[in-house]
């Protein structure tokens, strides 16, 4: 009984420990960028953002997801050449959505977590690519075309 009840008191303070750690980050790092911004910083901190972006040259950015989500829809963007998004997610999930013309290629790392990259039909191999890279831990990344 005495190693349960250890094991427990350890997981309680991992858990408080991310807990105020993700309400440290909540204050000190603000979400950047609106509908017509060309790079976004988001961060959803124990909260949602969702934001459908009307870029004229999207570059792209980061967006964290830290016991929260993000729905960023691009389907009225352009993209710039050479767009990354940087996608991070700890116990939180990134919804994209993206034109059916562009290609995703996606990089993001995971660990206990999970990135959905699909895309509705095969693009032209001159489409328009979005690269997303970054860790997906305990969270996901969905991106969908359409």
């Amino acid at each position: 009984m005495r190693p349960l009840r250890g094991l427990l008191i350890f997981k309680l303070g991992v858990w408080v420990g991310l807990a105020a750690a993700a309400a440290v980050v909540k204050r000190a790092v603000p979400s950047l960028g609106d509908e017509d911004s060309d790079e976004l910083a988001l961060a959803a901190v124990f909260d949602g953002i969702e934001l459908a972006s009307h870029a004229k040259a999207f570059r792209g950015g980061g967006l964290l997801a830290w016991f929260g989500g993000i729905d960023l829809d691009l389907r009225e963007a352009q993209l710039a050449p050479g767009a990354q998004l940087s996608v991070h997610t700890l116990f939180g999930g990134v919804n994209i959505k993206t034109p059916t013309g562009w290609r995703v290629e996606s990089n993001v790392k995971t660990v206990m977590g999970g990135v959905d990259a699909r895309q509705a039909e095969s693009p032209e191999p001159d489409a328009p690519v979005l690269k997303l890279e970054g860790a997906a831990v305990f969270g996901g990344v969905a991106v969908s075309a359409g």
